[in-house]
């Protein structure tokens, strides 16, 4: 039986950018959850919104469903880097990135820099520690 320690594995979200370009929405390496750089698009519909608070939630909403198949959220979040063509779409993204990221206070980078498609204005990339698995013990009604 393989550790759930040594466990390597590959999320994919389905998006075709992953089979087109070779890499997986996030990778589960041990107890590490390593999120790829995550835009806005909705996957579903293949579409983008303009708006840079909608980009930023459709973020999230795609990073959450990453780490829930990898086993955990974003209380476990524990690094996050915030990239972004232009410095200023920053700030109206605060609220909604404090909503998830508030509590949890992790350790967080953002850069202005070109991203792959003019009409991508953040992207958010994520590092996460898995919780440690209960082992079940013995069931204290029974003693």
């Amino acid at each position: 039986m393989t550790s759930p320690m040594a466990e390597r594995r590959a999320v994919l979200s389905g998006s075709p950018f992953e089979e087109q370009i070779g890499y997986a929405r996030a990778v589960v390496d041990g107890d590490r959850v390593h999120v790829s750089g995550t835009t806005g698009y909705d996957y579903a519909t293949m579409t983008i919104s303009d708006d840079v608070v909608e980009q930023a939630e459709q973020c999230l909403r795609n990073i959450g469903a990453a780490l829930a198949e990898a086993g955990c959220a974003f209380a476990d979040v524990v690094r996050v880097r915030y990239l972004l063509p232009d410095r200023a779409d920053f700030e109206p993204c605060w609220p909604v990135l404090r909503g998830c990221f508030g509590e949890v206070r992790p350790a967080a980078t953002m850069m202005v820099c070109g991203l792959a498609d003019p009409r991508m204005r953040i992207e958010i990339e994520v590092d996460a520690r898995r919780p440690a698995r209960q082992e079940p013990g013995p069931d204290p009604q029974l003693r």
